[in-house]
């Protein structure tokens, strides 16, 4: 599932490519024609992410929510601005293991689980669409008079201004709202570093998992509780907290809660800037090459079922917890 850090730079992207054009709309699938034919013609106003959903507001008070869920995805195509506030992989601005993007020819990093992709961001997939060349996307690869680029797949909304395209596929909510119901779905979701203050975060965040009888490792992955942590996060929290997943969110010291909330903000903002779920500290400029380009190398536990503790050389234990995968290390996180 696309955790938070990707859906703000979704946001990030919409915000940039999007908002302040006239958008036509479609729904070549068929499942949200009526939707579709609502936001035809209009000029994207706004954009903002909170935690795993992302709210695209239209003029007249119009919004689309759109929760990519398990296997969603947006897939851009055309000529698409690159934010320069985020940073690639090895230290230059722009995104990192995107086509199109300025990387060093002589030592690209390339993400080996389609993790960070400026065409594809989401679940990871292979980009399939047609792109553009233009000269924020110059490498480009694709046939630059084939405009617009055609569907292919299940395409549940294309959102097309006059130079990019944005697909959607696989989303677990797609839906028009009005003002007064995105309030009330925001107003259900936990604080997320990156849109509430992050004070008032930490302390919504500790006076809920101090009084729930639920295991730390479920409330971590309750979007009502904090939002924007899915399966990669909560394990790598847990790990660099040292901290048993079972243990009841009331039984966890406040101290360590709150420490929990700060390393949030700080892998979130990592996340948003990298395009990975960059959770290992302190390494040499080739480890971290190495991490950019594999999760393998990127991750003290998750998706290490069996392999050896980092710190401790224990077996990483993974279990099912509320049908998701849990690891941790029972040695550490005793």
């Amino acid at each position: 599932m696309p955790e938070g850090h990707s859906v703000h730079r979704i946001a990030r992207q919409f915000d940039r490519n999007v908002v302040g054009r006239r958008v036509s709309a479609s729904s070549p699938q068929g499942r949200f024609v009526e939707g579709a034919a609502i936001i035809d013609g209009r000029t994207a106003a706004s954009v903002r992410a909170v935690g795993k959903q992302m709210f695209l507001e239209f003029e007249d008070d119009l919004w689309l929510r759109v929760h990519l869920g398990m296997y969603g995805a947006w897939d851009f195509a055309g000529e698409i601005l690159v934010d320069p506030t985020i940073a690639s992989a090895n230290g230059r601005m722009g995104q990192t293991n995107q086509r199109g993007t300025d990387l060093d020819p002589d030592e690209p990093i390339l993400d080996d689980a389609g993790e960070n992709s400026l065409s594809s961001i989401g679940a990871p997939r292979r980009a399939r669409v047609h792109v553009r060349m233009s000269e924020q996307t110059t490498g480009l690869s694709g046939d630059e008079d084939s405009w617009p680029p055609p569907v292919v797949g299940q395409v549940r909304l294309r959102l097309l201004t006059d130079i990019t395209a944005a697909d959607l596929r696989g989303p677990t909510a797609c839906e028009l709202q009005t003002p007064d119901e995105v309030d009330a779905t925001i107003a259900k979701l936990g604080p997320d570093p990156l849109v509430d203050d992050v004070a008032e975060g930490e302390e919504r965040f500790t006076a809920v998992v101090r009084r729930k009888p639920t295991s730390i490792g479920l409330l971590l992955m309750d979007q009502s509780v904090v939002s924007g942590i899915g399966n990669v996060y909560r394990a790598e929290l847990l790990f660099r907290a040292q901290q048993n997943p079972h243990t009841p969110g009331r039984d966890v010291p406040e101290e360590l809660v709150r420490e929990i909330w700060r390393d949030w903000v700080r892998l979130l903002a990592i996340g948003v800037e990298t395009g990975q779920m960059m959770t290992m500290d302190d390494v040499d400029p080739e480890a971290y090459r190495r991490a950019m380009g594999s999760r393998d190398d990127r991750h003290w536990v998750y998706h290490r079922a069996g392999l050896p503790c980092r710190i401790c050389d224990t077996a990483i234990v993974v279990e099912e917890v509320a049908t998701r995968k849990l690891y941790w290390c029972p040695h550490c996180q005793a």
